[in-house]
């Protein structure tokens, strides 16, 4: 993947977050919208807020379950025909398109929240009649309730279905909680219209590294490349470096991605016999007579052998539902010439090809047809490091079978986090790289001992408090990815990340290390225990005597468990919490705040609340003062947000984004500020809050909802059931 995704540009599209549409705000367009921070309020779960989902999980029959989705397979439903029978191609597309929209980027889609019940993935022009395979699957639902989310269901069927077709799977991990909401905070595409060309998401449309961060789709509505070549132009050497490109975005390497097209090719088929012109409204958009389904026909018959989704017809293979290398059999003894389908798509078909190859039909087996290719597939053969893959995995299907069950495992799970979250008895044994493995963390040792040698060292308040954040702050809730447990603050890349501070962290690490050593404790542990030691302290220095909440057991990960490039995605470019930016970006700094504590799973009270503390205790990144509202460093005091609420001051611009503030009366130059610190005070939201920080009677409430919410991310990636 090139490092130009992830160096120097920045992640969050801009007015992507903030853009409010279709209300009343239309009217302030640059106003700070914060719904990105409130679009999972406990309000909209119907199940209330003592469900838990892992419990339920407990209570179900997961063999049973697999027997019924098994059965589902072959059991042909006469509204919605199976192809040859056989369920098992649109199952794995729904699993597949629920799966893929995951990006290394920022963590977010994927298939770990259930979120293609919801639009705009519910009605993705990729995902074309993939709601009638959710309702194949609602009688499963219905029958098994709570103790299966629809995020796992979606997900199980696709493997279910490789394994009644013959593949042996690399495993399977439940643990999926669904959503009741579309997914707000997750950026598309900036254009008004599915299916626009690609030119608007790439820089330059000839290098498919300059795609804009962080999509990893070509097109707005597909969910990887476009079957018929860029922007619909056959071009397979072309198409293989889009392919590379947005397959890196998903985190998969070459030999995966081979892996992948191949073994999702090796079974069903694609559906363009009739005209796209017939079907009528994506499902967010049809009739309400239409109960939620889409792109229905009610002028032809549109099922069987004329169904129409992608317009490209044709099976890629000669047995479309058994687990075979019938994909690399045909790929590589026939020459294919472009061709169209009957719906017009362009598409690859072989020269004088034998009668016992083709496919036969779906509804009769004494009729055959054509297999056909993609432009992506045929990039496997064309590119030559695509070749050289595709050639082992014909010569080795054993081979070919293994990677795609790793990958198709890998695909599914990529956006579940680390393995302390799955659950069920079908999850390998085996951990894997990508997982981010971290051994388990002992809490056999005395905690207060530990504080108490933290605590007598020279390390300042900000060192301490610092250097937790910095550990902790990679915390991504969006694929539960970084965060302090695993301590890889130390290791490559972390350690030599910018917003780390490197000089510092080394001073800061060189003294807790011994420590943790001493005592039996963790690096991880001690570095969180730092933390709170630093603001046991500060807010000692206001006045108050407060025990942050602790809870041991970290364990400390090694270079061999890092991944170093695929944390690169992770490596902090801003934080509006220490007051920094890496560089100047198109996105306004107090954007990026709000993706940034989205993601960290933060809500906007919390986000406020932290950012005034970190601010008084000097925690700003090079130490700086801008926003540092108080004559008291050091000390957790609302100081922040009294100055930022105090009429007899006047803000004015000093470039560069910074802001002076001076006193009305005398003049005098008190403060400097950023525009994060500004939006606390110009924000009406924010506002609210900030005042309730600055009221006389709220110092305990500032110091008791700093600490929790310090506390919240300090374990946001703790998981142990």
């Amino acid at each position: 993947m090139s490092d130009s995704a992830n160096s120097g540009k920045c992640p969050v599209a801009h007015g992507a977050l903030t853009t409010v549409e279709d209300s009343n705000m239309d009217w302030w367009p640059k106003s700070l919208n914060l719904d990105i921070l409130h679009q999972h309020d406990t309000k909209t779960n119907p199940l209330g807020n003592d469900f838990n989902y892992n419990e339920e999980l407990k209570k179900l029959d997961v063999a049973a379950l697999k027997k019924d989705l098994t059965a589902l397979m072959t059991d042909s439903q006469k509204w919605w025909p199976a192809d040859w029978g056989h369920y098992g191609g649109l199952m794995i597309r729904l699993s597949w398109h629920a799966a893929g929209t995951y990006r290394t980027a920022d963590g977010r889609g994927g298939g770990g929240t259930g979120n293609m019940r919801f639009a705009p993935l519910n009605s993705f022009p990729d995902n074309v009649n993939l709601d009638k395979a959710r309702r194949l699957l609602w009688p499963i639902k219905k029958k098994y309730g709570n103790k299966v989310s629809w995020a796992d269901l979606l997900v199980l069927a696709g493997t279910i279905a490789y394994e009644s077709m013959g593949l042996k799977t690399f495993g399977f991990a439940f643990g999926r909680s669904d959503i009741w909401h579309p997914e707000i905070d997750i950026y598309w595409g900036s254009e008004k219209e599915w299916l626009a060309p690609s030119d608007s998401r790439y820089g330059d449309l000839n290098d498919a590294t300059t795609m804009e961060n962080p999509l990893a789709a070509v097109q707005m509505g597909l969910i990887y490349v476009n079957p018929e070549g860029v922007n619909g132009k056959p071009d397979p050497l072309r198409t293989a470096t889009h392919v590379r490109e947005t397959f890196a975005r998903m985190a998969m390497n070459d030999e995966e991605t081979v892996a992948l097209t191949a073994g999702g090719h090796t079974v069903g088929k694609a559906h363009g016999n009739g005209s796209a012109a017939r079907l009528g409204p994506a499902p967010e958009g049809a009739d309400i007579s239409e109960q939620g389904l889409g792109w229905m026909n009610h002028e032809t018959r549109s099922v069987g052998r004329d169904t129409v989704s992608s317009g490209i017809e044709g099976a890629w293979t000669t047995n479309p539902t058994k687990w075979d290398n019938g994909y690399f059999y045909l790929l590589f003894k026939y020459d294919w010439e472009l061709k169209k389908s009957p719906a017009g798509a362009q598409q690859w078909e072989p020269i004088n090809i034998e009668e016992a190859d083709k496919p036969v039909d779906v509804e009769d087996p004494s009729i055959r047809y054509n297999p056909i290719m993609t432009d992506a597939d045929m990039a496997m053969i064309k590119d030559p490091i695509y070749r050289e893959i595709s050639e082992r995995f014909h010569k080795d299907p054993a081979y070919f079978s293994e990677v795609f069950a790793r990958a198709w495992f890998k695909l599914t799970h990529r956006d579940l986090g680390p393995k302390a979250r799955y659950f069920g008895p079908d999850v390998p044994a085996e951990d894997l790289i990508w997982q981010d493995p971290i051994p388990a963390g002992s809490a056999d040792y005395k905690v207060d001992e530990v504080k108490a040698k933290i605590a007598s060292t020279d390390l300042t308040i900000a060192e301490l408090v610092t250097t937790a954040w910095d550990s902790a702050r990679t915390f991504r809730s969006s694929d539960f990815r970084g965060g302090a447990n695993g301590a890889r603050i130390r290791l490559a890349p972390q350690k030599d990340w910018e917003g780390n501070e490197p000089a510092r962290l080394k001073k800061v690490l060189s003294v807790l290390e011994p420590i943790a050593k001493a005592t039996g404790a963790s690096l991880a542990d001690v570095i969180v225990l730092a933390g709170n030691v630093g603001i046991e302290k500060a807010a000692k220095a206001a006045g108050h005597d407060v025990k942050v909440p602790f809870k041991a057991g970290r364990g400390d990960a090694t270079q061999e468990q890092t991944d170093v490039e695929s944390f690169a995605p992770l490596e902090p470019i801003h934080d509006g919490y220490r007051n920094w930016l890496k560089q100047d970006y198109t996105v306004s700094a107090e954007e990026l705040m709000l993706d940034r504590t989205q993601l960290m799973g933060l809500t906007a009270h919390e986000m406020t609340v932290l950012v005034g503390g970190m601010r008084v205790i000097g925690a700003n990144h090079g130490a700086s003062k801008h926003g540092v509202f108080t004559e008291r460093v050091g000390a957790l005091t609302p100081d922040f947000f009294t100055t930022i609420t105090d009429i007899t001051y006047v803000w004015e611009p000093a470039g560069d984004n910074l802001y002076n503030i001076r006193n009305r009366e005398t003049g005098e130059v008190k403060y400097s500020a950023s525009r994060v610190d500004l939006i606390f005070g110009s924000n009406s939201i924010l506002r609210a809050y900030a005042e309730v920080y600055a009221q006389d009677d709220s110092k305990d409430k500032f110091v008791a909802d700093f600490v929790a919410a310090w506390t919240k991310v300090m374990n946001a990636d703790r998981f142990e059931n």
